[in-house]
């Protein structure tokens, strides 16, 4: 409980509030979090079967040789995305009352989908939420309006989209792994925008870190340079990995985010 009030008591005088976020931020919502080869076969059995992980299913390279995988792997996840409703702790972080950005390595677009605005979001993996040429014979990013249908025993995309320019496969404008087709141009404004944010920060900053685990450690990583550049305080809410901190919460971040709501 001293962990929440000194989470709290540092929100309540900050005037700048940094929200980094990982894939434990969707937990709470019903989201997998494909925490080790395990946790990602629950979510995909049929990928157990397949003898493939998520890093190997997660690869470019798929939408070249098997697009049926690759889309009913991504459309299965674009239709989880699109009916999962925020949890409470998104809102929470939405009514503080300080001026906010979000960092995040998720693709799910579920900060949007709470009511973040799209101008103080990076989303450095990219999103889910929009398409690409698998080429890419451009560097034009669209909308992802498709509809998808997946026969799931067979765990094949029975239709998938097609760049509109050359007629190629579409992809998902994500970062995969491996992966050297991503076009960046959306991300880059995003950076963009955060750069103009973080030049404009004149008082107390405090960063609050949710899910944001070891294995790809690119939130952490952001988290930590940002604390150092602006001599600001970390509140990491993890409930496996939380060290490294200035303030370190074991727990879930629905939960940890009520209980700081109730201090504030």
């Amino acid at each position: 409980m001293n962990e929440i009030k000194a989470a709290a008591k540092a929100i309540k005088e900050a005037k700048y509030l940094l929200i980094t976020a990982g894939a434990g931020m969707g937990v709470d919502s019903g989201l997998p979090d494909f925490r080790g080869d395990e946790g990602f076969w629950r979510a995909y059995p049929i990928a157990k079967k397949l003898g493939l992980n998520f890093q190997a299913l997660a690869n470019p390279r798929w939408f070249d040789i098997n697009p049926r995988l690759a889309w009913a792997f991504y459309g299965h996840r674009l239709n989880l995305y699109r009916s999962t409703t925020p949890h409470e702790g998104f809102k929470i972080l939405l009514n503080m009352p300080q001026e906010k950005f979000v960092f995040t390595s998720n693709v799910d677009g579920q900060f949007q989908k709470a009511g973040f605005s799209e101008n103080k979001i990076v989303e450095i993996h990219g999103s889910i939420h929009y398409l690409q040429c698998t080429e890419p014979c451009s560097d034009e990013i669209w909308e992802n309006n498709e509809i998808i249908e997946i026969d799931m025993e067979k765990f094949e995309a029975l239709n998938f989209p097609y760049c509109k320019e050359c007629g190629k496969i579409a992809r998902p404008n994500i970062l995969m792994f491996g992966d050297f087709r991503f076009v960046e141009n959306r991300v880059d404004r995003q950076l963009e925008n955060f750069n103009r944010w973080l030049s404009k920060i004149d008082d107390k900053l405090v960063i609050v870190e949710i899910g944001a685990g070891k294995a790809v450690p690119t939130v952490r990583h952001m988290s930590e340079r940002i604390r150092d550049m602006y001599k600001a305080k970390l509140i990491r809410i993890n409930p496996r990995e939380s060290d490294g901190a200035d303030i370190e919460i074991k727990k879930g971040a629905k939960e940890v985010l009520t209980m700081i709501s109730q201090y504030l």
